[in-house]
């Protein structure tokens, strides 16, 4: 059954100088969504919103009909699970061990793993590309692979949502890449929904079919990454002003320059 995931009306208060306001949107199921916006904009917060981490002021966010705030914990990590920007990566565990962690939505806590529990974690660590370090501690991985092991945990969960915040965070760029090619895979593969939070502007237009773009805590514009990118939306949300290129129905822009030069010049002497 495919999971629809929308926000309805969400207000949240942060602090008294910032708050979400009236954000309603439907996530196209399915397909992957990026949020992007500047720093500040309330990108990791409205993600945080969504899976239930934080509670909203008012409006609801539903999975079908289903509010997210009235479901239990195991019942929604069924359909929606979130992987965070920080992550623990001091922990005691191999590389199997820490994705086996994912199957606990699925048994009773005192209840060992089943055959079934364990043919998905090898099913996780192979889509991954992970066999080769499964028993090796998450402590001697490289950035690029623990995020990937934790990506596996958390598709282990067996989600039909899944939700990123900055996954390619203090990574390399072949790292970045490698990240983003397995999020499109598992979009395809598994018709997984996948709505994530990224820095890279043009990452987000290549690997996403949809995008939202948010300013301080609203959201400014949404839709197919050629209707979102252009020249006011760079001027007016990001303050450079933007060169804009397409090729095979992928924008790519680069910066030119800032819209108002906050650098003083140094008088002559």
């Amino acid at each position: 059954m495919v999971q629809k995931l929308t926000a309805e009306n969400i207000v949240y208060k942060q602090s008294p100088t910032f708050s979400l306001e009236r954000i309603s949107l439907e996530f196209p199921p399915e397909q992957v969504t990026s949020i992007i916006g500047p720093n500040g904009s309330g990108k990791s917060t409205f993600l945080k919103v969504l899976t239930n981490l934080i509670k909203p002021d008012e409006g609801v966010v539903v999975i079908n009909d289903q509010s997210v705030a009235r479901m239990k914990a195991n019942a929604l990590a069924k359909k929606m699970t979130m992987l965070s920007q920080v992550q623990n990566n001091d922990l005691e565990l191999t590389v199997k061990e820490l994705i086996s962690h994912g199957r606990l939505p699925h048994r009773k806590w005192y209840e060992k793993l089943t055959s079934e529990d364990m043919a998905t974690v090898e099913w996780a660590i192979s889509i991954t590309n992970l066999e080769h370090l499964k028993h090796k501690p998450i402590q001697e991985l490289s950035g690029g692979e623990r995020q990937r092991a934790w990506i596996a945990m958390a598709v282990v969960q067996s989600p039909s949502i899944l939700l990123l915040d900055e996954p390619t965070t203090y990574l390399d760029i072949s790292h970045q890449l490698e990240v983003m090619e397995l999020v499109r895979y598992l979009n395809e593969k598994l018709n997984m929904t996948i709505v994530m939070v990224l820095h890279d502007i043009n990452q987000a237009a290549k690997y996403s079919d949809h995008l939202i773009v948010m300013k301080d805590g609203e959201m400014v514009k949404s839709g197919h990454p050629l209707e979102v990118m252009n020249e006011t939306l760079f001027r007016e949300v990001f303050s450079i002003h933007a060169k804009i290129v397409k090729e095979d129905g992928v924008p790519t822009f680069t910066a030119t320059g800032l819209v108002e030069s906050k650098v003083k010049e140094i008088p002559r002497k």
